[in-house]
């Protein structure tokens, strides 16, 4: 399949939207190179943010990440991340209480910031739940798999509460060619099992394409013509910023491999502006 160089593509835009996974990082880490792509939209007066659903940790948390690894200009103020809708409605839906959850400690930071009180579903005591307000599916670490799990299902159908998604994506890759169930899916299975809808926040949702758009308009105002979306997944990243108006760049790191990319563009009906094999440039 024919694909487009990176530099060519990005010179178009004034304001670049990058998924993570995938784009900037894979199972080894960053993508090497990577911080040449940044120093480029720095010399060009290109805006840009990552958009992701990871919801793993605050935007400081995330940020850090790639600042460890050089990459210095991703600072907080560029990380756009599913979890900061989720705070929001927490914010404004859940005045007090305590809000039980599925992710690490580092995760809870968007529970804890709107003011509430966490509690990981591992110390749930499923005599004793009346104070729980809200559920909220964070992350896929940080607690166990079966036990916690079964936890989760149990307490729903004891307690009928609001259940928050907070990161939509149902796996992840874990190597070129492996992937791993994300929170998302764990959070599919429960809603089978229990007949339930849950609240969900995070792409392919134009709900989080405007909360971007949003974030990008504070810092410089930007008409949507003038805006790509650069993902790896056609059901998340492509999809969503072509339901939302903006033009969209899939690349070949991450979960749609050259190999595939042709067939999954056919099959689906879901189809980018452009395909790049990633966002390096050399």
């Amino acid at each position: 399949m024919k694909t487009k160089d990176f530099r060519t593509v990005a010179l178009k835009y004034k304001t670049i939207f990058f998924d993570a996974f995938g784009v900037l990082k894979n199972h080894k880490g960053v993508i090497p190179g990577i911080e040449r792509t940044f120093d480029f939209l720095d010399e060009h007066g290109i805006n840009y943010f990552v958009v992701t659903n990871d919801s793993s940790r605050g935007p400081s948390g995330l940020a850090n990440g790639y600042i460890r690894r050089g990459i210095k200009s991703i600072t907080p103020d560029k990380i756009i991340s599913s979890g900061m809708l989720a705070h929001d409605w927490l914010k404004l839906k859940i005045k007090k209480g305590t809000v039980a959850y599925l992710g690490t400690g580092d995760s809870a930071h968007y529970i804890e910031t709107a003011g509430l009180e966490t509690l990981p579903i591992r110390e749930v005591d499923l005599e004793d739940i009346d104070h729980i307000k809200c559920l909220v599916f964070l992350d896929d670490e940080g607690f166990d798999w079966n036990q916690d799990i079964n936890r989760v299902i149990n307490l729903l159908r004891k307690r009928n509460m609001p259940v928050v998604v907070a990161n939509t994506d149902i796996h992840y890759p874990v190597s070129k060619n492996d992937v791993a169930v994300a929170i998302g899916g764990i959070s599919d299975l429960i809603e089978e099992v229990l007949g339930k809808s849950f609240i969900r926040f995070g792409k392919p949702d134009a709900q989080m394409f405007m909360f971007a758009y949003e974030k990008a308009c504070e810092i410089k105002p930007v008409k949507r013509n003038e805006i790509l979306m650069v993902g790896d997944t056609l059901y998340t990243d492509i999809i969503g910023g072509n339901k939302f108006g903006v033009d969209t760049a899939l690349v070949l790191s991450g979960n749609t491999l050259p190999e595939m990319a042709k067939i999954r563009i056919t099959s689906s009906g879901i189809i980018p502006n452009y395909i790049c094999d990633s966002v390096v440039i050399s």
